[in-house]
C-alpha cells in the first residue's frame, strides 16, 4: 500500500461542530440544566496554526490547486479528523467535499454519512443521510441531511436524538427542523414528535432551548395530579430565566371542582457593595373556590397561601432579612397541602430582623408575629386546639463575650427587651440581662471550670380588661454558681480485627441556684425544657427567661467513645443522672414543689459499628417508678447501592408509641420497591404510608405508587403518582414521585443520578 503525506498551509478553522454537538442540548427542559455524572467536558480550543495532514492509497492532483484522494481518504487538522472512500480538497477554496463512508471525528464526537461538503473558511455545508455520537452524555441521533449555515449555525432537517444506546433506542424524539446557533447558545425546533418504545407519546408544534444546559426561559413538562383531598389537578408551569442569579416558575393551575389557582415562585441571589443577599418568595392564588365555604358570613372565598424569607448583608458588620409565612383561612392546609409537614403547619410566623456585631458583640432586633391556623376538629374536640404565641413588638437581644482575658477568665453578657403581645392574654415588657464569670482550667487530660452568673429581670406589666390585671412592675435578681468538671481516658483495643481507640469520659457538673418566688411572674415564651442529654448540662430547668428553677443538684455522666484509625468516631455509649440535694420549689403553674431525690436516668447509644450498619437509640427511665418513660431506636441497613432499611420505634408516656418501617430494594431484575409505614400503636391507625415501585432502563426510568397521609385528625389525604422520566430529555405523568420517596425515606438513592436537577 502506497501512502503520500503533504503538508498544507493552515486555513480558518471552522466550528460547525459546536453546532452539532449541541444537538444534545434537545433533551434539556427549559429551567432545567441536565448532566450526566462525572462528564465535565474541557473547553474546545482548535489551534488555527495547524497544519493539514492528508493521506490515502491514491492521491493525484496539482498540491497548490486541488488534490484527490482515493481509497481511504484521510484528512487531519487539529482535533478534527476527516474519513471517507474517496475526497477532494480544494485548497485555494479551503473546500473539503467528501464521498463514501464518511467519517468525522471532532472534539471526541462521532459522524458517520454518506456525503459532505464542507468550506473550512467559512463553516458552510451540509452533510447526507448524517449519524452522530456525542461525547459530552453518550447521546445519538440521525438526520437525512445537515446544513452548515455559517460556523456557528447548523440546520438538521428530520433529525432524531436519544440518549439511549443501540441501533433501536427505547425512546427518541424526532423534529422536521433543528437549528442550532452555538454563538447564541440557542437551539429552536421545529414540529417535534417524542417516541417511546416507537409509539408517540407527546408532540409540539415548536421547542426552544439553551445548546449548553443552560438555563432558558419556557414551558415545562405538564404535572397532573391529585390535591391533598383526591381532586384532580394540572398544572403547566413556565419558568422565566431572568438573569444568571435570579428566576421566576409560574404555576398555572386547573382544579377542576375549585377553579382556577396561580402559584409563582421567585428565586435570587447576588451581591452589592456590602455583601451577599439571597432570598425566595412562593405565593398560591385561588379565587372564588367553588367548593370552599368561609366560616363567617361574607367572608371571602378567594384562598391564598405566602412564603417568602430574604437575607442580606449591608456590610462586614451589619445585616437582615424576614421570613413571612401567611394563608387565607384555617383550612387552607387541609385543601392543597401536598406533604406531612405542610399539612400540620398550623404556627405561621412572620419576623423582620437585623443583626450588627462587633470584634466581640452581636446586636439584634427583631419583630415577630404569629398567625394560627386551627384544626378544623378542634371544634369537637379542645385536645386540638393551637394556642397562639405572643408576638414580639419588638425583640432587641445584646450578646458579649471575651475568652482567657485577665489572666485566664471568660466572661459573657446577654441581655434582652422584648415587649410581648396578646390579644386576650396578659401583655407587658421584658428587660433581662445575665452577666457571667468563668475560669476554665484545661489539661491534656482533665478540664474544671467554675462558674458564676446572675439573672436579672425586670416586667413592666399593662393592665388588662380581659383578664383583669392591673399595671404592675416585678423584678427579681437571681444568682447561679456551677462548676463543669471531666477526665478523659484513652487506651488502644482490637475491635472487628482493626486497630481503635477507646476512651473513657466521666463528667460531673454541679449548680446552686437559691430559691426566689416567681409566681407572680407571668410565662411569656417560657417552657419546661425537654429532658436529654443536652439539657441536663444546663443551669436552668426552663427553656426562656421567665422562670429560674432554683437548684441544688449535680449531675453525673459517663461517656465512652470508639474512635478509628482516622479519628473518626465509630460508636459513642452514653449514660447520665442528676441528683438534687433540695426540692424543686420553682415550677411553671404550680406551687406543689418537686421532691425528687433524683433524675430519670438517660441512656444512649449511637455509632456505625459496620460499613453497612448505622444506629441511634435514647432511653429515659425512671428508677422511682421502675418504668420507662421514653424511648426511641433506629436502625438502618445500607448493604448497597439502592438498597436501603430503616427501622425505627419512638415512645412517650402517655403521649404516642409509633413505629416506623422504611425501604428502597432491588425486587428482580431492573425493578426497585420502595414503601414507608408509620403506625401509631396507641390510636392504632396508620399515621403516613407510601408504597411505590421503579424501573430503571439505563435511559429512562418509570416509578409508580401512592401515598397516605393525616392532613386533620380525622382526615386523610391519598395521592397516586407515575412518572416516566427520560434521561437528559423530561418526565411526563402524574403527581411528584421523585420527592415524596427522597423525603420519606431516609438514604433513598435515585437510581439515575445526574439528570435532572
Amino acid at each position: 500500500m502506497s501512502c503520500l503525506r503533504w503538508l498544507l498551509p493552515p486555513s480558518t478553522s471552522p466550528r460547525w461542530a459546536y453546532a452539532l454537538t449541541a444537538i444534545v442540548t434537545v433533551t434539556s427542559v427549559p429551567g432545567y440544566a441536565q448532566s450526566v455524572p462525572g462528564k465535565t467536558r474541557a473547553p474546545r480550543v482548535e489551534n488555527k496554526a495547524a497544519v493539514t495532514v492528508i493521506q490515502a492509497e491514491d492521491i493525484s492532483g496539482r498540491p497548490e490547486r486541488e488534490i484527490t484522494l482515493n481509497r481511504d481518504a484521510e484528512l487531519v487538522k487539529d482535533q478534527t479528523r476527516v474519513k471517507a472512500d474517496t475526497a477532494c480538497y480544494r485548497q485555494v477554496e479551503d473546500e473539503v467535499q467528501a464521498e463514501g463512508k464518511v467519517r468525522i471525528w471532532r472534539f471526541g464526537d462521532y459522524f458517520t454519512g454518506d456525503a459532505l461538503q464542507l468550506n473550512m473558511d467559512t463553516g458552510q455545508g451540509y452533510m447526507l443521510n448524517p449519524t452522530y455520537r456525542l461525547e459530552a452524555n453518550h447521546a445519538q441521533g440521525k438526520a437525512e441531511r445537515i446544513n452548515f449555515l455559517n460556523e456557528d449555525e447548523a440546520l438538521v432537517l428530520n433529525g432524531t436524538y436519544s440518549t439511549c444506546q443501540g441501533a433501536n433506542p427505547d425512546w427518541y424524539l424526532r423534529s422536521n427542523t433543528l437549528n442550532l446557533d452555538s454563538g447564541r447558545d440557542v437551539g429552536t425546533a421545529g414540529k417535534t414528535i417524542i417516541y417511546f418504545k416507537d409509539v408517540p407519546i407527546l408532540g409540539t408544534p415548536a421547542l426552544s432551548f439553551s445548546l449548553s444546559g443552560a438555563r432558558r426561559s419556557g414551558w415545562l413538562s405538564p404535572m397532573p395530579g391529585f390535591g391533598s383531598k383526591g381532586a384532580a389537578e394540572l398544572t403547566v408551569p413556565y419558568y422565566f430565566n431572568i438573569a444568571p442569579n435570579r428566576d421566576l416558575t409560574l404555576y398555572p393551575k386547573i382544579i377542576p371542582r375549585r377553579g382556577f389557582q396561580l402559584g409563582a415562585n421567585g428565586r435570587y441571589l447576588g451581591e452589592t457593595e456590602g455583601g451577599l443577599y439571597q432570598g425566595e418568595t412562593y405565593l398560591e392564588f385561588l379565587p372564588r373556590d367553588k367548593q370552599y365555604i368561609p366560616s363567617t358570613l361574607g367572608g371571602s372565598t378567594d384562598r391564598w397561601s405566602v412564603r417568602s424569607h430574604h437575607t442580606q448583608e449591608l456590610s462586614n458588620d451589619w445585616s437582615y432579612g424576614w421570613q413571612i409565612r401567611a394563608a387565607s383561612d384555617n383550612n387552607y392546609p387541609n385543601d392543597f397541602s401536598k406533604t406531612v409537614s405542610s399539612s400540620t403547619e398550623r404556627q405561621l410566623l412572620r419576623e423582620l430582623r437585623t443583626d450588627y456585631h462587633g470584634d466581640f458583640w452581636t446586636l439584634t432586633a427583631r419583630v415577630q408575629k404569629y398567625q394560627v391556623l386551627q384544626d378544623p376538629e378542634s371544634v369537637v374536640d379542645p385536645s386540638l386546639f393551637v394556642s397562639r404565641p405572643y408576638d414580639r413588638l419588638p425583640a432587641i437581644n445584646f450578646h458579649a463575650a471575651q475568652y482567657d482575658v485577665a489572666g485566664g477568665f471568660d466572661w459573657a453578657m446577654d441581655s434582652e427587651l422584648t415587649r410581648f403581645y396578646h390579644p386576650t392574654l396578659l401583655r407587658g415588657t421584658r428587660m433581662v440581662a445575665i452577666p457571667q464569670l468563668s475560669y476554665p482550667l484545661i489539661g491534656a487530660s482533665y478540664f474544671i471550670t467554675p462558674k458564676a452568673s446572675v439573672n436579672l429581670a425586670r416586667y413592666d406589666l399593662d393592665a388588662n380588661d380581659t383578664t383583669g390585671s392591673k399595671a404592675e412592675q416585678l423584678s427579681r435578681a437571681v444568682p447561679t454558681l456551677s462548676v463543669d468538671a471531666g477526665l478523659v481516658f484513652e487506651r488502644p483495643l482490637q475491635w472487628g480485627g482493626k486497630e481503635v481507640t477507646q476512651t473513657l469520659e466521666p463528667r460531673l457538673f454541679y449548680v446552686n441556684t437559691p430559691y426566689r418566688d416567681q409566681s407572680r411572674f407571668p410565662t411569656f415564651d417560657t417552657d419546661a425544657a425537654t429532658f436529654n442529654f443536652s439539657q441536663i448540662f444546663s443551669e436552668n430547668r426552663f427553656v426562656g427567661s421567665d422562670r429560674i428553677g432554683d437548684a441544688n443538684q449535680l449531675t453525673a455522666a459517663l461517656v465512652s467513645r470508639f474512635l478509628n484509625e482516622a479519628g473518626a468516631e465509630a460508636l459513642r455509649l452514653a449514660f447520665g443522672q442528676r441528683f438534687y440535694f433540695r426540692d424543686q420549689r420553682v415550677q411553671l403553674n404550680s406551687s406543689t414543689p418537686v421532691v425528687d431525690a433524683r433524675s430519670d436516668m438517660l441512656l444512649a447509644a449511637t455509632g456505625r459499628i459496620a460499613e453497612t450498619w448505622g444506629f441511634d437509640s435514647a432511653v429515659q427511665y425512671s428508677p422511682s417508678q421502675s418504668r420507662v418513660v421514653s424511648e426511641s431506636y433506629t436502625v438502618q441497613w445500607l448493604p448497597g447501592q439502592k438498597k436501603v432499611l430503616n427501622l425505627g420505634y419512638r415512645y412517650l408516656r402517655n403521649s404516642f408509641k409509633n413505629i416506623d418501617v422504611s425501604s428502597q430494594w432491588p425486587i428482580f431484575q431492573r425493578w426497585y420497591g420502595v414503601g414507608r409505614v408509620s403506625y401509631s400503636m396507641q390510636d392504632k391507625k396508620v399515621l403516613e404510608s407510601l408504597i411505590g415501585l421503579e424501573y430503571n432502563s439505563d435511559c429512562w426510568v418509570f416509578r409508580m405508587g401512592a401515598q397516605r397521609f393525616v392532613t386533620t385528625s380525622t382526615k386523610a389525604s391519598t395521592p397516586i403518582f407515575f412518572q416516566l422520566e427520560l434521561n437528559g430529555l423530561s418526565h411526563l405523568g402524574v403527581g411528584s414521585p421523585l420527592e415524596a420517596m427522597k423525603n420519606s425515606i431516609p438514604g433513598y438513592q435515585r437510581l439515575n443520578e445526574g439528570y435532572g436537577r
